[in-house]
């Protein structure tokens, strides 16, 4: 234990109010009332109680009420000399009313005294105020010994489980402010994880299509330059067109991936081939849903892979394996190899670095890297 037990204060949760349940504040305001009410049933009962003697009761009930709600301030604020100070002050007051022949109010305060200090103070300050109390309580009470040993043994045991009750309230209320600042913490880290999802899927789905419109654009500009044939510079242009068609497809089925609405991975990797010569698919093992972050992993993947077969390996023939495993899908892109197309110059696009950034993320791995005939990407995703 890092702290002493002898001096550690109940937390603030433990002495304020938070937490409390509707039913115990009604409590706890009834039992003031009638401490209230038994001090001035007390004060005014006295048949020498008259003229100034009454001003002076009201003006001792009153400074009782203040210096209690003194001493619950900085018992609440652990404000160590400035309790004891006040606790004195009370103990004193319940001492003037004993010589003042108001028995009944001095023994309320002496016993509300002692009940406080054990719930309130460290425990190294609490148990000398209680004894002090309580011992004032056993020399003026008039019952017989055993019956005012009870009821200082309850007064004290009383006090204790209050203080036990309320630090078991300011755990709880610790526990809960923890558990919120943990689910907020946790929903920053989700948003912020899915603008990296969404600046990933803009990346890889405009990112590879801009750049090769921007290689037909520009060798229709040097067409036009050139005063090329008609012929060619339109083929260039149809070809930007539908580049741009290609990438406006894309960007949609993104944001349906977005909004979780995707469509089979195995529809879409078959449609992806389509787009270049030679590329065929082959899928083996259960076929299944897939979590939407892998099933991305895997699109992109694939749409990168054949990206970079068409620029380095122009005409090659590309065989793409989706493969479905017990605890993991795995993906292989390979081609024969072949030359080098004019989409090169459109630059690397999210490039094998992305791809690796995705597996990664996932818990999953990538390799790529020349084989025997030409390039394989290889991705592994657990699932």
């Amino acid at each position: 234990m890092t702290e002493n037990v002898w001096t550690r204060w109940p937390s603030r949760e433990a002495l304020g109010r938070e937490g409390i349940t509707r039913p115990r504040r009604l409590l706890a305001w009834s039992v003031r009332v009638v401490v209230i009410g038994v001090l001035a049933w007390g004060a005014f009962d006295a048949h020498h109680v008259h003229g100034w003697g009454t001003a002076a009761a009201v003006g001792g009930i009153l400074l009782t009420a203040v210096l209690s709600w003194g001493f619950y301030r900085t018992t609440y604020d652990h404000r160590l000399w400035p309790s004891v100070v006040l606790i004195v002050l009370l103990l004193g007051m319940a001492g003037l009313a004993q010589a003042t022949a108001f028995e009944g109010p001095a023994l309320v305060v002496w016993c509300g005294c002692a009940i406080a200090a054990l719930e309130r103070f460290p425990l190294g300050a609490a148990l000398p105020v209680a004894a002090v109390a309580l011992a004032s309580f056993s020399v003026i009470n008039n019952d017989v010994w055993l019956t005012t040993a009870a009821i200082v043994t309850g007064m004290a045991l009383a006090g204790y489980v209050m203080r036990l009750d309320a630090e078991a309230r300011g755990g709880a209320q610790r526990l809960l402010a923890q558990e919120r600042a943990a689910r907020a913490a946790e929903a920053e880290s989700a948003a912020l994880a899915e603008r990296a999802r969404i600046a990933r899927e803009i990346h890889d789905v405009l990112a590879h299509s801009l750049s090769a419109q921007l290689v037909h654009l520009e060798a229709a500009r040097l067409l036009i330059e050139r005063d090329a044939d008609r012929e060619q510079i339109l083929e260039r242009v149809v070809a930007a067109r539908g580049m741009a068609r290609d990438g406006l497809a894309e960007t949609r089925q993104a944001l349906s991936a977005l909004r979780g609405e995707m469509t089979p991975l195995e529809d879409y990797l078959s449609d992806l081939v389509r787009v270049g010569d030679g590329a065929e698919v082959t899928v083996t093992g259960d076929r299944r849903p897939l979590p939407v972050e892998a099933a991305q992993a895997v699109r992109r993947v694939a749409q990168e892979a054949l990206t970079n077969a068409r620029k380095h390996a122009h005409g090659a023939k590309v065989h793409v394996l989706l493969e479905y495993g017990e605890h993991e899908v795995r993906l292989d892109v390979r081609d024969s190899g072949g030359t080098a197309g004019e989409l090169t110059q459109a630059g690397g696009g999210y490039g094998l670095l992305g791809m690796r950034e995705r597996a990664e993320l996932l818990g999953g791995s990538l390799e790529a890297g020349p084989d025997k005939e030409g390039f394989a990407v290889t991705l592994k995703v657990p699932v």
